[in-house]
């Protein structure tokens, strides 16, 4: 199979008749990239409803963890620095990089930090070494070495991440809806539904509003996935009335029928003050709590999961957007790949965990957006979540996870730009698109793709076109696959 860049729009070859006509599309670009300002608009809202889960998700998983002293965080503390983070982080990267990635905290180092991190330090330890991980990746960004690693990374296996990346995204969508679950038996681990069916009404919801927006997007209808979102909701309220589902968790019942995350109906006041009182709760006592060797393999593997999620996560949207040229590069490389750090500095001061660019934001590139004009609008709807968390919630996870499987298949279509002639591009390109999905994490795809890369690459004769680089970037995964063992030897 030969590559066949050259028929899908890039940066140089998007429809450039109509000249700017006001200065907010000459500093997004917005005619340059072929796009409009309703079209930006509408990506920015879908984006915001993919994502706005993370605002009642974080605090589920940061509030669960008990630190070293017995101390929790407060859900409705952390559901405020969530959106407050989010809001300005995602906004700032709309006006530096001007691309349309989202950000909010991220999944992988948030459930790391409340399984694996607290139980040895305090929460304000936690996020100390949050700022730090952060602070380094901002100054590997700044000296140009980020930069380095990523242009060290071939062509195929930027585009291996990105169709992992949209398996990731659609296999995180299934799991959301209940459409995907754990058996609980050793073989196999997963299965459909309950007992092998589709058994409960939300997961039905999820159905309806896949196929409803499967249709839309396929008679490209303008706004089609928001449409989708919106109609699903509609729905769900309407059942969740109906019915009287109720949530899946709650407290120690559990209810197989019920609601995933957040059920669709409100409740009370929809207007809430924000309480930010855990910002600048940070402390950088962890070295002396634990000791300087484990605090140091703590902050290791953060800034490997932030690093290369995000590299992993970047490289897939900029595809998506049409955006990156052949070499996988995209516009602003540099001041995007710093400003991601500057994310988990932001989050760890805020202790909203580390802020990253979110996948998700790959339903809004699928609605049409194609600037940092989105980012304006998806921040300022989560900072506006912060007086409205009531209303936000509404939107069940089953709907918003319909947007994240047809954008798993959108993503997908990059593999057709992949030279399969060669067996050792093949296998590291297989194991980096399908360990993402099944270890649940973009690091791991990525790092069994470099690895198995250079390792076959180069005893397949191919030594030679490796860069050195990636030699290294390769054999720091294999620390961080062996961080388990590593410190349990130093401990």
């Amino acid at each position: 199979m030969t590559t066949e860049t050259t028929t899908e729009s890039t940066p140089e070859t998007a429809p450039q008749s109509e000249k700017p006509r006001h200065p907010v599309d000459r500093f997004f670009e917005i005619t340059k990239r072929g796009s409009t300002v309703g079209t930006e608009v509408r990506g920015g809202i879908v984006t915001f409803v993919t994502m706005a889960y993370i605002v009642i998700l974080n605090p589920i998983i940061l509030s669960a963890g008990v630190d070293v002293d017995g101390n929790q965080l407060g859900f409705a503390q952390v559901s405020a620095v969530t959106g407050l983070t989010a809001g300005v982080m995602t906004i700032l990267f709309g006006l530096v990089a001007r691309l349309p990635f989202g950000f909010a905290a991220g999944l992988g180092i948030n459930s790391f930090l409340a399984v694996s991190v607290v139980g040895q330090v305090t929460w304000p330890e936690a996020m100390g070494l949050v700022v730090i991980n952060g602070l380094i990746i901002v100054l590997l960004a700044a000296t140009g070495l980020r930069r380095l690693i990523f242009d060290a990374v071939p062509i195929q296996l930027k585009l291996a991440i990105t169709v992992g990346i949209g398996l990731f995204i659609a296999f995180i969508g299934f799991v959301n809806a209940g459409f995907v679950t754990a058996t609980g038996a050793a073989s196999p681990p997963v299965g459909l539904g309950i007992a092998g069916s589709v058994a409960t009404v939300p997961t039905l919801v999820f159905i309806f509003t896949l196929l409803l927006t499967g249709i839309l997007v396929a008679r490209k209808v303008k706004g089609g996935i928001l449409i989708g979102l919106v109609s699903g909701t509609v729905l769900a309220v309407v059942v969740e009335a109906i019915w009287n589902l109720g949530p899946m968790f709650a407290g120690d019942e559990f209810n197989a029928g019920g609601w995933s995350l957040s059920v669709p109906e409100l409740t009370g006041s929809i207007v809430s003050l924000p309480d930010l009182s855990l910002v600048g709760q940070v402390s950088f006592g962890s070295f002396e709590r634990i000791g300087v060797l484990a605090a140091v393999m703590l902050v290791f593997t953060l800034v490997f999961t932030n690093f290369f999620d995000a590299m992993g996560t970047m490289t897939g949207l900029s595809k998506e957007a049409q955006l990156a040229d052949a070499k996988g590069d995209f516009p602003r490389l540099k001041s995007a790949l710093i400003v991601e750090g500057v994310g988990a500095v932001a989050g760890g001061y805020a202790s909203a965990s580390s802020n990253t660019v979110f996948i998700e934001s790959g339903a809004g590139i699928g609605e049409g957006a194609r600037t940092g004009l989105a980012n304006i609008v998806t921040g300022l709807l989560f900072l506006a979540a912060m007086f409205f968390t009531p209303l936000v919630s509404i939107v069940p996870t089953e709907v918003a996870s319909a947007a994240l499987v047809i954008v798993g298949a959108l993503m997908m279509a990059q593999i057709r730009y992949i030279d399969f002639s060669e067996f050792s591009v093949l296998l590291p390109v297989f194991l980096a698109v399908t360990v993402m999905p099944l270890t649940y994490s973009i690091a791991n795809g990525i790092g069994a793709g470099f690895i198995a890369w250079v390792v076959v690459r180069s005893l397949s004769g191919k030594a030679r076109e490796i860069s050195p680089l990636l030699w290294i970037v390769a054999a720091g995964f294999l620390v961080y696959f062996a961080r388990g063992p590593i410190e349990a030897l130093f401990a």
